[in-house]
This record gives structure tokens, sequence and C-alpha cells, in this order.
């Protein structure tokens, strides 16, 4: 097996990133076996239970309320419109379900305490639980691994030097800090980034520093592809290359051996054959339905006949960690504090973000 470093440097991983292509794949897929079946891949399903109104400025997020977007928001769906949904998710081959909502950070409250049965309630159904719901304290990742969540997602989104470039309303330490409150339970972390944002090849390497050199490395490494929404900062750039993908999938998987590594965001724009390539670079795991939070994703059809062609299976909840217990509410050890964390905001100036909070503006 080979050895899981959390040393890696910049300079070690460019240097992985722009090694000619077929040796990087060799590289990848030989590590990638060593640790994971090449012919299993873990789906996701990706369900927007509370859409829009979001304080943050990220660039790239159309669930931003400064931004004038097409998104439609809605306010936090109940546990029986969820359990619909997760039932539909499995139905479909997906083995796990990710909650994301529209904040800032996790308050403590009704609408968290919902949260909390909602994980009971999946948990239930054998299926694997992850939330993405902003930053969250020591008490609030306790009581959702008591709920029994299985992944909690938190992506740092690029390197720490890009990322001010993109975001002005949170600090990249308190993202490093949610990770921390996470791995002070039992669930694991699902952390990774955007690519297409306008950054370099170093921002790219400056991220997955950032992630290998965390002790242990994250469970799961989502690599998405930008898909530029109208209204957002990020509106005009250019679409990801395959390419790029290909790339950084690869190196992804060389500097975090034991991670899986999800083809997420951005894959209506890639080919099967493109798809193909990043398995075999390392890829393993993907969203599947056919929205991400708000923006499209491949059909989940289209998606069962790509593995039936590459001849690969769905993988099987719980095959890399065993099922959480669920801790009713009314037995619950840990109670709301009624925290008032004080998390950062920079609020620095970011040029594009204001031109496109002054634009939407004269559009509403």
């Amino acid at each position: 097996m080979s050895e899981i470093r959390h040393n890696w440097t910049k300079e070690d991983i460019i240097k992985i990133y722009n090694k000619p292509l077929m040796e990087l794949l060799y590289e990848a897929a030989t590590i990638h076996r060593l640790h994971h079946d090449p012919n299993v891949v873990q789906v996701s399903t990706l369900l927007s239970i509370k859409t829009g109104g979001c304080s943050e400025d990220c660039g790239y997020c159309p669930q931003a309320a400064r931004y004038h977007t097409d998104i439609e928001g809605n306010d936090l769906m109940s546990v029986q419109q969820v359990k619909a949904q997760a039932l539909r998710a499995k139905a479909t081959g997906s083995s796990r379900v990710c909650m994301g909502a529209a904040w800032r950070n996790v308050k403590d409250g009704e609408e968290f305490d919902e949260v909390l049965e909602m994980v009971r309630t999946i948990n239930k159904l054998d299926m694997e639980v992850c939330c993405t719901l902003g930053m969250i304290t020591k008490n609030q990742a306790q009581r959702l691994a008591e709920a029994g969540l299985y992944a909690y997602n938190h992506n740092l989104d690029s390197s720490e030097e890009y990322y001010k470039e993109v975001i002005s309303t949170r600090g990249y330490q308190d993202r490093l800090d949610t990770i921390d409150n996470v791995r002070k339970t039992n669930v694991t972390v699902c952390s990774g980034g955007i690519i297409g944002m306008g950054e370099n090849i170093e921002d790219r390497a400056g991220m997955l520093v950032a992630l290998s050199t965390l002790n242990p490395q994250p469970e799961s490494t989502p690599i998405n592809a930008l898909v530029a929404v109208e209204g957002t900062p990020l509106e005009d750039e250019k679409p990801v290359e395959i390419w790029d993908m290909i790339r950084m999938v690869a190196t992804t998987r060389i500097v975090m051996p034991e991670t899986q590594v999800r083809l997420s965001a951005g894959r209506t724009q890639m080919s099967r054959e493109g798809q193909a390539m990043c398995f075999f670079a390392g890829a393993n795991s993907i969203f599947a339905g056919d929205k991400l939070l708000t923006t499209p994703n491949p059909d989940v059809n289209e998606d069962m006949k790509m593995f039936e062609l590459l001849g690969m299976n769905p993988q099987k909840p719980f095959t890399k960690k065993v099922q959480p217990k669920t801790v009713e509410a009314n037995d619950s050890q840990y109670e709301a504090l009624g925290e008032k964390p004080k998390w950062t905001r920079p609020e620095h100036t970011i040029e594009r973000n204001e031109a496109a909070k002054e634009k939407a503006k004269t559009l509403k």
C-alpha cells in the first residue's frame, strides 16, 4: 500500500499535476487500485432542504441573496418531504443523501432540531446521511453525530490565497475550524473545492496542500467544475477543460490515496469518455440526480447506463465505515446551548462581487 503523507508541499503537488498525462494517469490509476475497487463507485444524492436567501457573498453561488439569479428560494423542507426524496434516491441506486441548507452557520433552534430529525429518519432507512449547513460548533457537531450523521461536508473551495478573491464574508480559518469540530466526533469529513473560478495551477495545488495535510485526510473530496450562473460574479468564466478536470482528479488521488474522490458539479459539460477518464484517474464517487442544489446534473438513468457501459457498480452503504447509531431526541445527552460564536467576517472588497451586487440592485 502507498504511504499516506501529510507533509505535501505546493511544489510537490505542482510537479505531480504537470507530469506528462499518460505518466500521471498510470501513477494515479495504480494508487487507486491499491486502495479501492476500480469497478465500484459511490453514489450520493444532493438535496437542497433550504434554498436561497444566503447572506454570504461567495462569487460562484446563485443562492447568495445579494446577486440577481433565477433561483427560487424555499423555506426548510419538512421531515416527510425529505424522507420521500431519500426513498426515491435509494430506489435509483444512491447510498447517501447529502442535505444542504443555504445557511452561513447553524443556529440552535427549531430549524436545527428539524434537521436532526431528518438525519435520524434517513439513517433509519439504512442510507448514509451527509449534511452541509455552513459553520458548526463542537456541540452542534456532537448533536448531529448522535442523531446518526455519517458525513459532514464543508468545502475549502480553493487555496487560502485565492479564497480571498472569491469570498469576503467568511474566513478560511473558520472552514478549517468547522472541520476540526467535526473531527471531535465520529462523523466523517467531506471537503473539496471548485476549479474554473479563475485560479491558477498554484492555487489548485494550494487547495490540495490544505486538504492533504489534514490528519486524518478527508474521507471524501468533491472536485467541482464551476458552473457559471448568470447574475453571479463568476458568470463570465469559461468552462473548465476536461483535461484540467482529469489532471485535478489524478493529482488528488495521488496525494490522498484513501479518500473517495467525487466528481461533483460540472458533469453536464463532460462527455461519457471524459468521465470515464476521470474514473480511470481515481474518481470513485459522483453526485446523482437532475440537480445539485441549484445547478443542472445528468439524469440518474443516464448515469446508470454509463456505469453499465463501463462495468461499474454502485457502492453499498456503510462499506467504508459502520452505520452510526441513532439516538432519539428524548434520549440525547447533548442539548442546545444557544451558542453565538463569532465566526469571522473579513469584509475586504472583491470588485467583481461588488459589481454583481450593484447590478442586482438595478434588476430587482
